[in-house]
């Protein structure tokens, strides 16, 4: 394994992603309007074009690895070490908190509402269907879109990076195709990088923005503080010290830490929830929507039929998260180390997208059960506030409702921080192909998350949702580097599993043969 202090920072990388970055700041202050218009137009295009490609991507992602993982390669351990530096609950929490922090509190009140008032086109289109409500919210955040997040592809890139002794680059993907030049000098080398920091931004930078605004709101519903853009850009500076914080401290203390307090904070909410809230209803939304979704499963991770309905939903969620993949894939193959085959595909796949759509059951089901009992209740606050208007009127139902609006606020604020400090490092370790990027790096990162959503604040808040939009546009060429682990990731298993003599005997005679 080389020495990774060699590694050093990819000016090229950094000054092309860095000014494309700067040129959208400034265009958007020029003409926001013509900006708004080409990115709805190109994100309209992605979708019309890719989204059948996203939906058999991400199916045979989840399916290939399933095979994986319960196949005699299940048992090949990754990261070049034999034991694992975190135990379970702490790998646990930190996967949980990268993707679930993108939807922890209001996608989670607001999906299963907004499926529920208006059932998706597959299963009616009209209003009042629980099941399908759950399932299609369920879909979005469930299997699928958390196993293209840092399964097959984190596979490829662990070994590239622990075993190979390359740097943890997103073009490291593509080096079983090309070999060592796709690190030299390589323009599609760079280019795969800086699609993939771009995408993050875009992701990264769209939330933490709509959370200032959030959070903006429900302080002015709970205590009256003014909701202006001033106090959303004193929260977001709030977010981004915190995680400045986090991410000068390192995975093993800043995230790490963010990421326990907050799962646990989360648990212990879920649990006053599922007692004080209508306990039988959300366990049967959440077992309900799980068999509808299984049932169901080809039909709606395949559904075609409506493409407006699509692009806003499905795969609208899908662009976004195949953006966020080549930097979590980073992220999980950092702190996977030790761990199996098996152990990485059934966390990240199985395990973390089961405790997410609980969480949407327990949310998303109070306020589908109050808006059942009372309608209008929810639905109306939904439709004429916003996503942070149904969380306020869900807990407007419940015993001790300020508490609980209070409790929801801290932690969507821990949700985010604890994203973007994870996205300041990944950029970081993507930039210099280092694990342990430098200080001053990831402190960097956080810190132009926050000031540019704060410049894009002052733009407009349309601006919030151009930006978050572009993450689809960007995916577009992100996803076509996550194809080739498609069939990588089944031949490196295999590799190893010679190499660590879990392979059959007739297996390593044909790899003598060959040799």
């Amino acid at each position: 394994m080389p020495d990774e202090k060699k590694y050093k920072l990819d000016w090229t990388v950094f000054i092309i992603s860095g000014g494309l970055l700067i040129l959208f700041i400034i265009l958007s202050f020029i003409n926001s309007a013509m900006v708004d218009d080409a990115i709805t137009k190109l994100f309209g295009l992605s979708a019309d074009l890719f989204g059948a490609f996203w939906q058999l991507l991400l199916l045979g992602n989840f399916i290939i690895g399933l095979g994986l993982a319960f196949s005699k390669y299940g048992k090949v351990r990754l990261g070049n070490q034999e034991e694992p530096k975190y135990s379970y609950y702490k790998w646990v929490a930190m996967i949980l908190c990268t993707l679930l922090a993108s939807g922890g509190v209001f996608w989670a009140a607001a999906e299963p509402m907004y499926h529920y008032m208006d059932t998706p086109p597959l299963f009616g289109g009209e209003s009042g269907n629980v099941p399908a409500a759950f399932a299609q919210a369920f879909l979005h955040w469930g299997f699928l879109a958390w196993a293209i997040l840092g399964t097959l592809a984190t596979i490829v890139m662990m070994y590239v990076h622990y075993s190979k002794g390359y740097p943890l680059r997103p073009r490291a993907l593509l080096y079983p195709i090309f070999g060592e030049k796709i690190f030299k000098k390589s323009v599609l080398g760079s280019a795969a990088d800086i699609v993939s920091i771009v995408a993050t931004v875009a992701g990264t930078l769209g939330p933490l923005g709509f959370l200032g605004l959030q959070i903006s709101y429900g302080l002015n519903y709970l205590f009256g503080i003014p909701n202006t853009i001033t106090v959303s850009i004193i929260v977001i500076l709030v977010l981004v010290t915190i995680a400045a914080i986090s991410a000068a401290t390192g995975v093993d203390r800043g995230i790490l830490f963010l990421s326990r307090i907050n799962i646990g904070f989360t648990m212990l909410l879920a649990v006053v929830l599922l007692i004080i809230g209508p306990t039988l209803f959300i366990l049967d939304a959440f077992l309900g929507g799980t068999g509808f979704r299984l049932q169901n499963f080809f039909t709606m991770t395949l559904y075609r039929g409506d493409s407006a309905w699509l692009g806003s939903w499905t795969i609208f969620f899908w662009g976004w998260f195949i953006g966020y993949a080549p930097m979590l894939i980073i992220f999980i193959s950092r702190i996977s180390r030790g761990r199996t085959i098996k152990e990485l595909i059934i966390a990240v796949s199985i395990v973390a997208p089961l405790v997410s759509n609980f969480w949407f059951a327990i949310v998303g089901g109070t306020g589908v059960f109050f808006e059942m009992e009372n309608p209008g209740s929810i639905s109306t606050a939904l439709s004429e506030a916003g996503m942070p208007a149904a969380v306020m009127a869900i807990m407007d139902q419940l015993p001790f409702g300020v508490i609980i609006a209070v409790a929801f606020l801290f932690v969507s604020v821990i949700f985010v921080a604890t994203t973007t400090d994870t996205m300041s490092y990944t950029v970081a370790a993507s930039l210099t192909g280092n694990d342990h990027p430098q200080r001053w790096l990831r402190v960097f990162w956080a810190l132009i998350f926050g000031l540019t959503t704060i410049m894009i604040l002052t733009i407009g808040e349309d601006s919030i949702t151009s930006i978050q939009n572009s993450i689809v546009i960007t995916a577009v060429p992100v996803s076509l580097l996550l194809l080739p682990p498609l069939w990588l990731a089944p031949k490196i298993a295999k590799t190893m599993a010679l190499e660590q003599r879990i392979a059959w005997e007739r297996e390593q005679t044909k790899l003598k043969a060959k040799k």
